[in-house]
C-alpha cells in the first residue's frame, strides 16, 4: 500500500486536502470518485509526481478529442445549459463532463466534454482547459469560469452565461430576420427584369418582325441596353469583380474605416448601432452580475467587441474608468452612446445598483431596437413592392403599346 497525498474540491466547492492509503493511483482515484472528491492533484508520497490521469477508472472508450474544435453559438450555449443543469443537481465537475462525453447524439459537445475531462485529469484548470479544447471559448468565456471556480459558484455562474448566449442568439436572429424579406423582394425585383428582357421582349421583337411593326421608342431604348450587356457583359463582370475585390481588399486592411463606415450606412447603421447597445448592456449585466470588477468587465467587454471603431471608443472608456472617471461619465465622453442609456447607468451609479440599472437598460434598448427592426423591415418592404409594380408596369406597357402599333398598322 502506498500514501497518496492529495487536493480536490469538495461537494461543496470547497478546496480540500489530505491523504490516503491505495494501491495504486487507480485505486486512489476510485476513492476520491466514492467520497465525492474531485481532484486537482494527487501525488504519492516520496515521489514529485505531478496529477496524471489514471487508467482504466472507466470504462469509457470515446475517442481522443481533436484539438481545438470549432462551435457554434448554439452549440456553446447547448454545452453551458447541460452542464450548469448537471453541476447544479449536485454533481461534481469531472463526473459531469463524463457524462456529456457519453452522449449518444452525434454533435461536437461530445468530444468537447472529452477533452475537458482528460484535461482535468491532467491538473488542468476547467477554466484554461476550455481555451485549450475550442476558440469558440473565448477570453470572456474563461473568465468567468475560473471566477467561478475560485469562488465555488462555477454551476449558478454557468446557468447565467446559457442565458447571456440565447439572448445573443435571439438579438442576432431579430436582426437577420429584419434583413431577409427585403433581401427576397429585392432579388425578386432583378428576377422579374431579367424574365423580361431575355423571354418576352425578344419573343415580341421576333412577331413585330413577321408583321412588319416597329417598337416604341422606350422599348427599342430597353431592348437596346439589353444588346449593349450581351455584347459586352464580360466586362460588366470584370468590373463587378474588380469593385468587389477592391472593396474586400479595403475591409481587410483599413477594418476601422470598414465598421465605422457600416455604422453610417441610412436605416441599417442605426440598427447596427443599436445592436452593438444591446450587447454591451447585456455583456456588463452578465459580467458585473457574477462578481467581477467593473474595470476587469470592460476590458472583456471591450475584447468581444467585433467592430473596430466602437472597440477604439471602449478602450477610451476603459482607460477614463481606470483612471477614476464614473462609468455613466466615461461613456457620455466617448458620443457613442445615446443620453438616455448614460443616464440610467448614471442613476445605478448614485444609487450603488449598478446591476440593475445596466439590466433594465438591456430591456429596455432590447425593445427598442426590435421595434427599430419592425419599422425598418415596414419601410423596406412597400417600397421594394412598388418597384417590382413598377418596373413590371413598365415593361407590361411597353410591350402592350408595342402590341397595339402592330395592330393598328395591319388594320391600315
Amino acid at each position: 500500500m502506498a500514501v497518496f497525498l492529495y487536493t480536490a474540491y469538495a461537494a461543496d466547492g470547497q478546496l480540500a486536502s489530505g491523504e490516503l492509503n491505495a494501491g495504486d493511483r487507480s485505486d486512489a482515484f476510485r476513492q476520491l470518485d466514492r467520497q465525492r472528491l474531485q481532484p486537482v492533484s494527487l501525488d504519492e508520497r516520496g515521489k514529485a509526481k505531478l496529477f496524471a490521469p489514471a487508467k482504466n477508472v472507466t470504462d469509457d472508450d470515446t475517442p481522443p478529442t481533436p484539438r481545438r474544435l470549432r462551435l457554434k453559438t448554439k452549440e456553446v450555449a447547448l454545452f453551458t445549459e447541460e452542464l450548469s443543469e448537471l453541476l447544479r443537481g449536485g454533481i461534481q465537475l469531472e463526473p459531469a463532463l463524463n457524462i456529456m462525453s457519453r452522449r449518444r447524439e452525434l454533435s461536437n459537445l461530445k468530444p468537447v466534454a472529452t477533452g475537458l475531462r482528460d484535461r482535468l485529469r491532467d491538473g488542468t484548470s476547467f477554466s484554461e482547459a476550455l481555451g485549450q479544447v475550442s476558440p469558440s471559448f473565448g477570453e470572456l468565456y474563461q473568465s468567468l469560469a475560473a471566477a467561478g471556480e475560485a469562488g465555488g459558484g462555477l454551476g449558478t455562474i454557468l446557468e447565467r452565461q446559457a442565458g447571456y448566449l440565447r439572448s445573443l442568439e435571439t438579438l442576432k436572429g431579430r436582426v437577420l430576420f429584419a434583413l431577409i424579406y427585403p433581401s427576397f423582394l429585392i432579388a425578386s425585383a432583378v428576377a422579374v427584369g431579367v424574365l423580361f428582357l431575355a423571354f418576352l421582349i425578344p419573343k415580341l421583337m421576333d412577331l413585330l418582325e413577321t408583321t412588319g411593326g416597329s417598337l416604341p421608342l422606350g422599348a427599342q431604348l430597353v431592348i437596346n441596353a439589353a444588346d449593349f450587356f450581351k455584347s459586352f457583359w464580360w466586362l460588366f463582370a470584370l468590373a463587378i469583380a474588380a469593385a468587389t475585390g477592391a472593396a474586400w481588399a479595403w475591409s481587410k486592411h483599413r477594418r476601422e474605416s470598414w465598421d465605422r463606415f457600416r455604422l453610417r450606412l441610412p436605416l441599417f447603421g442605426s440598427l447596427l448601432r443599436g445592436r452593438f447597445h444591446v450587447q454591451f448592456l447585456e455583456t456588463m449585466t452578465n459580467l458585473i452580475g457574477n462578481g467581477l470588477p467593473l474595470v476587469r468587465a470592460l476590458q472583456l467587454t471591450e475584447a468581444a467587441t467585433p467592430n473596430r471603431h466602437l472597440r477604439r471608443k471602449l478602450k477610451k472608456v476603459l482607460a477614463d474608468v481606470s483612471d477614476g472617471t464614473p462609468l455613466s461619465n466615461a461613456l457620455e465622453r466617448s458620443a457613442e452612446f445615446p443620453t438616455l442609456l448614460v443616464d440610467m447607468i448614471a442613476v445605478g451609479e448614485q444609487t450603488g445598483d449598478l446591476k440593475n440599472s445596466l439590466a433594465r437598460g438591456a430591456e429596455r434598448f432590447d425593445r427598442e431596437m426590435s421595434k427599430q427592426a419592425e419599422k425598418l423591415s415596414a419601410m423596406i418592404q412597400p417600397a421594394v413592392v412598388v418597384l417590382m409594380a413598377s418596373m413590371v408596369g413598365i415593361m407590361a406597357y411597353l410591350m402592350v403599346t408595342a402590341i397595339f402599333q402592330t395592330i393598328s398598322g395591319l388594320n391600315g
